[in-house]
């Protein structure tokens, strides 16, 4: 199969029907869409299954199968699709701080994007969880910038650049990156690591986020968050099955059909 993406399925997958240009307004609107259709989800590396970032595995499995991914395989998928409409696009890897209790700099774990667009140099992410960007930044410090979401701004910190958001009334730190490019054989070296290392969350935690309009949903484990007008609700799932269902329902997620899913949610539920 070529490596260039199906924009066709992709735009049906996504509720694109716009013409598309490699124009600011495209990037906005395809940057707003992507996130409210295709859910951060880490099903795979949970039950130990591999996670390939070549471009047919990532089409058949976030648009024909309807399943989502993490951050390699959300802004790989992104990138391709807008390569193929024009636009000039840049991968980065960059170093989450979100949560993170120690000082140390943690490794390089999380992919994003640096989009050319009318001679301005934009930022762009599809795929950090609960606060995934809905629309791109411009590479631009110090400056609030409005998203369909949270507000957002870039700060400069020892060199690097900082992604910092606005949540309920503070600035909260989300990671920080340099201008370094990537090419793909890294993200090939960095996805290993965060599917197979024995530290790496993303094979002992279940994690699932999805915008929605005004709003969205994040799932931990059992523990499912629902974010609309402004406001925090929390609620915890007891089953398996509950857990299931909120995947399927709340998610839009099309499970796969593997025995460990159900033995992980087990576990998870308690």
């Amino acid at each position: 199969m070529p490596d260039t993406p199906d924009l066709d399925a992709y735009f049906q997958r996504i509720g694109f029907a716009a013409a598309p240009e490699p124009s600011l307004t495209t990037l906005r609107e395809l940057h707003r869409l992507h996130p409210n259709a295709i859910p951060f989800e880490n099903l795979s590396t949970l039950i130990g299954d591999p996670v390939p970032l070549d471009l047919p595995a990532l089409q058949r499995k976030l648009v024909v199968e309807r399943r989502g991914g993490y951050c390699f395989e959300q802004n790989r998928l992104f990138a391709a699709v807008l390569g193929s409409i024009g636009f000039d696009v840049t991968a980065l890897a960059a170093r989450v701080v979100w949560n993170r209790v120690d000082p140390a700099l943690g490794p390089r774990t999380h992919m994003v994007l640096l989009v050319e667009v009318g001679g301005e140099t934009h930022l762009c992410d599809v795929g950090f969880g609960g606060l995934t960007l809905t629309g791109p930044l411009l590479l631009e410090t110090d400056v609030e910038q409005v998203t369909p979401h949270e507000t957002f701004r870039l700060a400069r910190r020892d060199g690097d650049f900082l992604v910092e958001a606005s949540v309920r009334g503070d600035w909260r730190a989300l990671y920080r990156f340099d201008l370094q490019v990537q090419l793909p054989i890294d993200f090939d070296v960095l996805n290993h690591f965060v599917a197979t290392h024995p530290d790496s969350p993303f094979r002992s935690t279940l994690m699932a986020a999805r915008r929605t309009p005004g709003g969205g949903y994040a799932l931990r484990n059992n523990e499912l968050s629902i974010y609309a007008d402004g406001e925090k609700e929390q609620r915890l799932l007891t089953s398996a099955m509950d857990i299931e269902n909120v995947l399927v329902e709340t998610f839009g997620i099309r499970l796969p059909a593997a025995p460990a899913l159900r033995d992980a949610l087990e576990r998870i539920a308690g």
